[in-house]
């Protein structure tokens, strides 16, 4: 008997997965995202908290939810990217398991699809004032200094940073099985000074899915004016790009493993993230112009 309070509720969580009201989809539309985050609301009131991050361009009111309350707030952002659709699954099944089962004594933000205008067309780039962006080359950075913030949505994620005072933040993505961390942009200069802590965060984050670990740059490519550079160089948000799968076209059996695999290490990251912001976060490194070549926009 000693055991049993510890088996039933992990017991619950199983079995919660299996009549979940969530259902994977390779053809969601973002009037339906809309409505899956209003019904959490609806179904789990005392712990969600639906809201608008801001109007985009085309205007669309790109929405999300708070979930849960505590001292401490973290941010999960999907979708930069409009076509990778796989990525806002992940963040849908992940939003509905946190709204049955909040981390104690911490929120946690969540913008399913930040690309609303990509979203419904499978587009990468985001439709701005007068032409198409990459939202996530769309942040000024320790080496970049213009054109930036061209849209609404990232400018409004942007302010949230420092509106919610957000401590952590993970942004996902298709389609490179990999987990990684700061510095990506155009430098040799790649270490942050907290190496140890990010690849923890990693590792507890991969727990699951087995994913590769390390530096965006290094794992990935240099890039310049993405979210993650931006959320620790000015703010010390311990910031992690979840890359998700093998496609951006993946099928529905594909779709269904990233959510298992990643909701479990979303949660480990969550709850285990630090509870206070890195304390020295300025880029002391040089930039590497020439890097700008190897970015090559498909992740």
């Amino acid at each position: 008997m000693t055991y049993i309070k510890y088996i039933l509720p992990l017991l619950t969580v199983f079995l919660s997965f299996y009549t979940s009201a969530y259902e994977a989809r390779t053809d969601r539309t973002y009037e339906e995202v809309q409505s899956f985050l209003q019904s959490l609301e609806e179904r789990f009131p005392e712990n969600v908290e639906l809201f608008e991050l801001t109007e985009s361009n085309s205007g669309t009111s790109i929405q999300g939810i708070i979930v849960g309350s505590g001292s401490t707030t973290h941010l999960l952002v999907s979708n930069h990217h409009g076509n990778e659709y796989g990525a806002a699954e992940v963040a849908l099944g992940f939003a509905e398991q946190i709204a049955e089962y909040p981390i104690a004594d911490v929120q946690v933000v969540i913008v399913p699809v930040l690309n609303t205008w990509g979203y419904d067309r499978r587009s990468r780039r985001e439709k701005g004032a007068l032409y198409t962006h990459d939202p996530n080359r769309d942040y000024p950075g320790p080496c970049k200094s213009n054109e930036y913030f061209q849209l609404n949505s990232t400018k409004a994620l942007a302010d949230l940073l420092s509106s919610e005072g957000i401590v952590s933040a993970v942004t996902l993505h298709t389609y490179w099985p990999a987990v990684v961390y700061p510095w990506g942009h155009s430098t040799q200069d790649k270490e942050t000074g907290y190496e140890d802590i990010f690849i923890q965060l990693g590792e507890w984050s991969t727990i699951k899915s087995n994913y590769q670990v390390g530096n965006a740059g290094e794992v990935i490519y240099p890039a310049d004016g993405t979210f993650e550079d931006y959320a620790f160089w000015q703010h010390g948000t311990w910031s992690l790009l979840f890359e998700l799968g093998f496609s951006h076209s993946p099928s529905l059996a594909d779709i269904e493993v990233m959510v298992q695999h990643n909701t479990y290490g979303l949660r480990e990251f969550f709850e285990k993230a630090p509870r206070e912001v890195a304390e020295n976060h300025a880029f002391t490194g040089e930039c590497d112009f020439r890097l700008r070549a190897l970015d090559l926009e498909i992740e």
